[in-house]
């Protein structure tokens, strides 16, 4: 679940970094009334006034700020919070100029590990506004609300995910994350 988490962080920072308007009526291209990771993907690449993320070496950090099991013992949940939060975890990642070019589309299609699609879409002046719901099989639902700034360079935001279990479980969790770039790619 956390590399998912990542990889979403990763995408939100190349949505966050749009300049364009895009609401969720025009995303919706076959107009099913769910905007996917691709129909996203496609409008923010359509959008000719968007901020590109500029290629590079970034560094990304995720900080858990609240996750709350209410099924689950107390015991259990500090085992959870240990394993996904305590102090912020920070990664490093390489954006190439390929990656940069191909807009956000590779991002999104990447991070399809169960079947999500936008419930809402929102993307002005470098803020984001989204929510996405995702279903993967044989584990559950989530609810992921995406809120933060971007920049060509860098990011801010707040997730928060409402996910239930297979079993009826439910777990609610806020992350923050944010990305700078730190210089160029190694090599």
């Amino acid at each position: 679940m956390t590399k998912r988490i990542a990889v979403l962080a990763t995408l939100s920072l190349g949505l966050a970094a749009c300049g364009g308007d895009s609401g969720a009526g025009s995303a919706d291209a076959d107009n099913d009334g769910e905007i996917s990771l691709n129909e996203a993907a496609a409008e923010v690449d359509r959008n000719q006034g968007m901020i590109r993320p500029q290629a590079g070496l970034y560094r990304g950090t995720m900080e858990l700020v609240d996750l709350q099991v209410p099924d689950a013992p107390p015991e259990a949940q500090q085992m959870l919070k240990a394993m996904i939060g305590g102090e912020p975890r920070t990664h490093e990642f390489c954006l190439t100029e390929e990656d940069a070019e191909q807009g956000f589309e590779k991002m999104a299609k990447e991070s399809q590990g169960g079947d999500c699609s936008f419930e809402r879409f929102d993307i002005q002046s470098g803020r984001m506004d989204a929510v996405m719901n995702c279903q993967v099989p044989g584990q559950g639902a989530a609810k992921i609300t995406l809120q933060g700034t971007g920049t060509r360079t860098s990011s801010d935001m707040t997730m928060n995910m409402d996910a239930s279990g297979p079993n009826g479980e439910t777990m609610k969790m806020t992350m923050k994350t944010s990305q700078q770039r730190v210089g160029d790619c190694p090599g």
